[in-house]
C-alpha cells in the first residue's frame, strides 16, 4: 500500500524522486523558460480554484478559467502585487527579467504592454514553482486574485 502525501514538502520530494528529476539551479533558466512552466502552473492553480466551486458544466469552468488565464488578468494581478509592495526584491528582479525578455511570439488578444507584463508574472510563477516555494506561489496568486475581485 502506498503512503499518503500530506504536505507540500512531501509532495515535492515524491514528485522529484518519481520523475527522477535532477537538481538544477533555477537561476540558470532563461526568463522565457521560467514563463513557459509558470504559465502551466498558474493555469493549474486557477483551474483548481474554479473546480472548487463545485461540479458544473465544463464549458462554464473553461469560460471562468479563460477570464483569469490571459495576459490582461495576469498583468493586472502583477501590477496590484507590485503596487502594494507584496514582492521581495528578488521576486521583483525575476518579474522584470521576464517582462523584459524578447519573445518571438506576439499578443493575440492583448496589448504588447499587457503581454510583456504577463510574461514577467509567468516567469515569477515558474521561478517560485521550480524553487519549491509553492506556499509563496499560492499566497501571491491568492492575493492577486483577491485584489482583482476574483477570489470569493
Amino acid at each position: 500500500m502506498e503512503e499518503s502525501i500530506t504536505s507540500l514538502s512531501a509532495f515535492s520530494d515524491y514528485f522529484k524522486n518519481t520523475l527522477k528529476l535532477k537538481e538544477v539551479d533555477v537561476k540558470t533558466y532563461s526568463p522565457l523558460a521560467l514563463a513557459y512552466i509558470g504559465d502551466g502552473v498558474y493555469e493549474l492553480i486557477v483551474r483548481t480554484k474554479v473546480m472548487n466551486h463545485g461540479s458544473t458544466q465544463v464549458h462554464n469552468m473553461h469560460k471562468k478559467s479563460a477570464r483569469l488565464v490571459n495576459a490582461g488578468a495576469q498583468a493586472e494581478i502583477i501590477r496590484r502585487l507590485l503596487e502594494d509592495e507584496d514582492l521581495t526584491p528578488e521576486e521583483v528582479a525575476v518579474y522584470k527579467r521576464g517582462r523584459n525578455a524578447k519573445s518571438v511570439t506576439t499578443a493575440k488578444h492583448a496589448t504588447v504592454a499587457d503581454y510583456r507584463t504577463a510574461t514577467g508574472f509567468e516567469a515569477l510563477c515558474g521561478y517560485l514553482y521550480l524553487n519549491g516555494s509553492l506556499d509563496r506561489l499560492v499566497t501571491l496568486i491568492g492575493k492577486g486574485l483577491e485584489r482583482i475581485g476574483e477570489l470569493e
